[in-house]
């Protein structure tokens, strides 16, 4: 008999992901109650906040757990019923004017549910996988069809016992053959498999179809493997009609809740900066105006998203007229640089005013290095996977410029171009948040170059 796997685990992910919510509300109109404002209708707001998320939530099934364990995939399907529950609760107040409800107390519920939620999937995917490399919460599975492919598939499984996959039997292609229709599901049954994986080169249009309605009759998943091996690919099912197409791709894209989310972050996070160090800019603006002659400020074009030009800010590091010979790059003895642009430069402050860049839109905080037209053709040259990186924004900090640090010619532009291709596989709040603390480090010690 199989081992029964999760079966409450949705059910109490649901109800947990509904007291948390209820929490949220409770403790933010707590807080703004007390500090900012007594006019809201409370308990029709909670009502209306608690409906909607059953409703979404019953929608989008976020409350399900997915095999093999991806936190940041789970947090990404839950921030998007997120986000759908926000605008359906905005909609239907500000639609209907049912109520004035406080701009605060909405920011501090939404901010205090999601950090919730990220410790409680987090607890929850920690003991998943503990409990599963212990051998507990198992999913039995047969595997069946050619057998090079399924070699790689249950070694697979047995490096990573945290899929909680358990391999059962395997029924090769001759046996198939061998075996009358009748006889092949009778065994397919006595196995009592959770899920079974079809592992064919060619796979025969009947026996697909008797198998998907044999895993349709007897609660069964059927999963088809292809015999493609990736490396660092990604790979996609697009269905035209009745015809599966597999999309290959070395990166799979931003998907619009990715953008959404990295746009909103810019905003905020350039804004908080801006406003709380406008005193500390404004220090800066003076000590380079009055260490050496010209203005406070430079200006460059830059080439970001789309091979798009703009223009780009900076605390001037240079004496003025730098580059009268043409584009060159700088290094740390370089003469060109003033003695107050060396500790600009160290401290990565010279940076400081492309927050303005990012509030426009023309780059992100976090994102590949910016350069120019004149470089980035020589770059293409030596390295075509450069293209790659325009298709994104560019960044204020990157991986590149904390793990390697500024290039002195082509050769180091390259060395440090494998970085920001590394960034752009996995792009995630999570890998954003340490490049920025990096980066915090790096100003801190003086160790820019």
């Amino acid at each position: 008999m199989a081992i029964r796997y999760s079966k409450f685990l949705p059910l109490a992910t649901f109800i947990s992901d509904l007291i948390l919510l209820n929490i949220a509300l409770q403790c933010a109109h707590s807080l703004v109650f007390k500090y900012y404002s007594s006019q809201i209708e409370s308990a029709n707001f909670i009502l209306l906040v608690n409906l909607v998320w059953i409703s979404i939530s019953t929608v989008t099934k976020n409350y399900i757990i997915y095999r093999p364990l991806v936190l940041r995939d789970n947090l990404n399907r839950f921030l998007s019923s997120l986000l759908y529950h926000l605008l359906v609760v905005l909609g239907i107040i500000y639609f209907f004017r049912l109520y004035e409800v406080s701009r605060w107390e909405m920011f501090f519920t939404y901010s205090l549910f999601f950090f919730l939620i990220i410790i409680q999937r987090s607890v929850i995917f920690f003991i998943l996988d503990y409990i599963r490399k212990k051998g507990y919460n198992r999913r039995h599975v047969l595997v069946i069809g050619d057998q090079n492919i399924a070699n790689r598939l249950i070694k697979s499984f047995s490096k990573h016992p945290e899929y909680g996959y358990y391999f059962t039997d395997f029924i090769s292609e001759g046996m198939i053959k061998d075996f009358p229709e009748q006889v092949l599901m009778e065994k397919l049954i006595s196995k009592n498999p959770d899920e079974i994986f079809v592992c064919y080169k060619y796979l025969q249009p009947s026996l697909l179809q008797k198998l998907v309605d044999f895993g349709d009759q007897n609660a069964i998943k059927i999963k088809l493997v292809s015999d493609l091996v990736l490396n660092n690919n990604y790979a996609s099912i697009v269905n035209y009609e009745n015809l599966p197409v597999i999309h290959l791709s070395s990166n799979p894209g931003l998907s619009l809740k990715v953008i959404f989310f990295k746009r909103s972050f810019d905003i905020l996070f350039s804004l908080s900066v801006m406003i709380v160090g406008s005193p500390i800019f404004i220090l800066l603006m003076l000590l380079t105006k009055f260490t050496s002659k010209g203005p406070a400020f430079y200006k460059q074009v830059r080439i970001g998203k789309n091979h798009r030009p703009f223009t780009i800010y900076k605390f001037r590091s240079m004496y003025v007229n730098a580059e009268a010979a043409g584009p060159q790059l700088s290094s740390e003895t370089d003469p060109r640089i003033t003695a107050w642009g060396k500790i600009l430069r160290r401290s990565r402050m010279d940076e400081l005013p492309q927050f303005w860049n990012v509030l426009k839109g023309e780059m992100s905080v976090v994102g590949p290095r910016p350069e120019r037209q004149y470089f980035i053709e020589q770059l293409i040259e030596k390295s075509p996977s450069y293209k790659k990186l325009l298709r994104i924004k560019p960044g204020l900090t990157s991986i590149g410029q904390v793990s390697y640090g500024y290039a002195e010619n082509i050769d180091q532009m390259h060395s440090r171009l494998r970085y920001d291709l590394i960034y752009l596989n996995n792009i995630n709040f999570n890998s954003d948040m340490g490049i920025i603390l990096k980066t915090i480090r790096v100003m801190v010690q003086l160790k820019g170059k």
